[in-house]
């Protein structure tokens, strides 16, 4: 099969390496940078597989910024590029969703369009509504930053957004490219698999703000946390995983997808979903209020990334919290390797590791690792387990 991919980031990238290893694939990013790296076999993100896959695995993969290229001979074409969510609109931006289906329709009418951005209910049939078009639908990804290629060499299910020989086709090509035996394949329409997407996410934002209630509650009754979460998750239905505290939840899906789908319940009863964006705050105040506490004159943020081994820290809910801090008139101080400039949002980035150390009075980190280890003393973290 000849198959353009609009966009390379988490999505994108893992989904075109996957298939990449039985199909022609032609990966199109507006960002020339990106399309040099692949072309060279560099990720441009940072991800064990994807990594691996593009330096020891034979490929049949093109990087480009021509979409006409691209999209002009491809049998399908993966959508996947961002929908940031917009909270004066309380809706996704589509636009470059959009953007590229225009391109398609005016290229390669013919091509089967499969949307892998996260979109709202309803999306697909708007889109077939207002372009005159049936030759697209949607197929949600349920991946993990870092673990892209990962989460798609073994899936936990594949679930497409039409039942058709098409649908059936596509799922095929992404098990054909997966390592996992017995995957899970389920066929249902539009809107249903639009809304999996959201409330997939949005429970994984429950399960992470329901265990940092509990932290919340353990730290201010001075109780011990571990022994309650695993006194909690020994119930086999709760189970042992997803359970570590943290600072909140952030990154690209869960912040939108729960607003998103909050969004979509106007005019229908609710009271958890709406709970589960509020409590998200409520977390990052409480964090916030803890630091002050301490009365620090310095605080020193130990990476604005929220995962172990991720170069991503969109959204993440530590940059709310030093916005916290410094309407309190806190001096803050960044370290984050991964970036190159002099100041993230107006703080200081200390690139020696042991010059943060000496600067801060207090270290604040969402996740710790063996570097902190000669300044215990100073950390102030939720991470109970160290790790993810």
């Amino acid at each position: 099969m000849k198959i353009a991919v609009a966009g390379t980031g988490y999505v994108g990238l893992s989904i075109a390496i996957l298939l990449s290893q039985h199909n022609e694939v032609m990966a199109y990013d507006i960002l020339p940078q990106k399309v040099e790296m692949l072309n060279n076999k560099i990720s441009p993100i940072k991800d064990k597989e994807i990594e691996e896959y593009l330096k020891t695995k034979q490929l049949n993969l093109h990087a480009t910024v021509d979409y006409q290229g691209a999209f002009k001979d491809a049998d399908y074409v993966i959508i996947s590029t961002p929908t940031n969510y917009d909270d004066k609109t309380n809706y996704f931006d589509t636009s470059s969703v959009e953007d590229i289906i225009q391109k398609v329709i005016s290229i390669n009418p013919h091509a089967i369009m499969v949307v892998k951005s996260t979109i709202p209910v309803g999306f697909i049939e708007e889109m077939k509504k207002k372009y005159q078009i049936d030759n697209i639908f949607f197929s949600p990804e349920f991946l993990r930053e870092g673990k892209a290629l990962y989460d798609n060499l073994y899936p936990s299910r594949i679930i497409v957004g039409e039942k058709s020989e098409r649908a059936s086709l596509f799922a095929n090509l992404l098990k054909e490219g997966a390592l996992k035996e017995d995957i899970p394949i389920k066929f249902m329409n539009s809107k249903e698999a639009e809304a999996v997407k959201l409330f997939a996410n949005t429970y994984l934002a429950l399960r992470v703000s329901y265990f940092n209630e509990l932290d919340t509650y353990a730290e201010l009754k001075g109780l011990d946390t571990a022994d309650i979460i695993d006194g909690v998750c020994l119930d086999p239905r709760i189970g042992k995983y997803y359970n570590n505290p943290s600072f909140g939840y952030g990154g690209y899906c869960l912040p939108k997808d729960t607003k998103q789908l909050l969004a979509n319940y106007r005019n229908i009863p609710e009271n958890l979903i709406e709970a589960i964006v509020n409590s998200n705050e409520t977390r990052k105040k409480h964090i916030a209020s803890m630091i002050l506490k301490r009365m620090p004159k310095t605080v020193g943020i130990y990476r604005l990334t929220m995962k172990t081994n991720s170069d991503n820290f969109r959204s993440s809910a530590i940059q709310d919290i030093i916005k916290l801090l410094k309407d309190a008139k806190i001096n803050v101080i960044i370290y984050e390797p991964t970036l190159s400039t002099d100041f993230f949002d107006d703080c200081p980035i200390i690139s020696n590791l042991d010059k943060f150390k000496e600067e801060s009075d207090i270290i604040v980190a969402n996740r710790i690792d063996d570097y902190l280890e000669d300044v215990q003393y100073k950390i102030y973290t939720r991470d109970i387990y160290i790790r993810d």
